[in-house]
């Protein structure tokens, strides 16, 4: 049987529709807090609400939810906004990054947790894979954090341009949670890197990489690359929509575009990762969660159909099919 699991249950994947693939609505990572970056703290419920309720005002239905345990979810504040705002939200078990993994261990963890670790570096250093194996599987089969809303995909980080040994043991953990699960793999990549290393590592894993999603692969913008990682039958999320800091929106287009040309539009998921305070619109004014439904998507059908493709049918891919498929359990 196939289904997609949300914070309010497993659902058809044909009910999933319009699809943000990768953001964050209410998180405080510790690793932020304890150096004092109140952007990176998204901790006011209502004002996320109102950003949610402003994308599913433009037709928007599904959000997949990034924040792992390592940073600070607020797993009842989802749960929350998805009943109020009518929408579906995947969460996600296990980890990111290791630099997040100094920070010490949000208290109410430590019940669930168990041990008597200090910091998150702790506990994954001081853990066999197997034991964090058990940990993630449980979010996915119990409860993200002990609580009643499961996990609907697991996750793994590194860092930029390289793998530390703790971070490839997270690697191996979510590789055999998802054995046990079925659950979709998704990956951080900092700033684009690793993809390819870490494709090595699910491969002593035996993945089957058709079930793994890399994130921000438009912060590494190389069509060669690009194309190394779809060939692996993977998913592609171009998750930096409207971060012109990081490269103008033409070049995001147009990696999009190389893909297409080279018959990869199946693997190909759009998002923002919004995780900044100035990022949101009713935090601090930015252009908030309406944006890529809003404002993106009509400039890409325009660049696409330009370019001589069917700007709306490859819309309907990026947010609508193609996430369907990338977060299915397959059984």
């Amino acid at each position: 049987m196939s289904f997609i699991r949300t914070f309010h249950g497993d659902i058809e994947p044909s009910e999933l529709g319009f699809t943000y693939s990768h953001e964050h609505i209410v998180c405080r990572p510790p690793f932020w807090v304890e150096k004092g970056e109140d952007d990176l703290l998204l901790d006011d419920k209502e004002a996320s609400l109102k950003d949610v309720l402003d994308f599913t005002s433009h037709g928007g239905q599904a959000i997949v939810d990034a924040t792992a345990v390592d940073y600070g979810r607020d797993v009842q504040a989802v749960a929350d906004i998805a009943t109020e705002a009518g929408i579906h939200i995947i969460g996600t078990a296990g980890f990111n990054k290791s630099f997040l993994w100094d920070a010490a261990i949000t208290p109410h963890l430590h019940e669930v947790i168990g041990g008597n670790f200090h910091t998150y570096k702790d506990w994954i250093d001081g853990s066999q894979i197997n034991d964090l194996t058990e940990y993630v599987v449980r979010e996915v089969e119990e409860g993200l954090e002990g609580t009643k809303f499961k996990g609907g995909q697991v996750k793994f980080g590194t860092a930029y341009n390289r793998i530390t040994p703790l971070e490839e043991k997270t690697i191996r953990a979510i590789a055999r949670a998802h054995h046990e699960t079925k659950a979709p793999i998704h990956s951080h990549t900092e700033v684009g890197t690793m993809a390819l290393e870490q494709i090595d590592i699910l491969k002593s894993e035996n993945i089957d990489l058709s079930y793994v999603s890399f994130g921000h692969m438009d912060r590494n913008p190389d069509p060669y690359y690009h194309e190394k990682v779809a060939s692996m039958g993977s998913y592609l999320c171009f998750d930096g929509i409207a971060k012109v800091k990081y490269a103008p929106e033409s070049t995001r287009i147009s990696c999009i575009l190389e893909l297409v040309k080279k018959g990869y539009e199946k693997q190909i998921l759009v998002s923002g990762d919004t995780a900044r305070k100035t990022y949101y619109k009713h935090y601090d004014y930015g252009l908030g969660l309406e944006y890529i439904i809003a404002k993106w998507v009509p400039r890409f059908i325009d660049e696409a159909n330009k370019a001589g493709f069917d700007g709306e049918k490859l819309v309907q891919l990026f947010f609508v099919e193609n996430p369907k498929h990338c977060f299915t359990f397959k059984g």
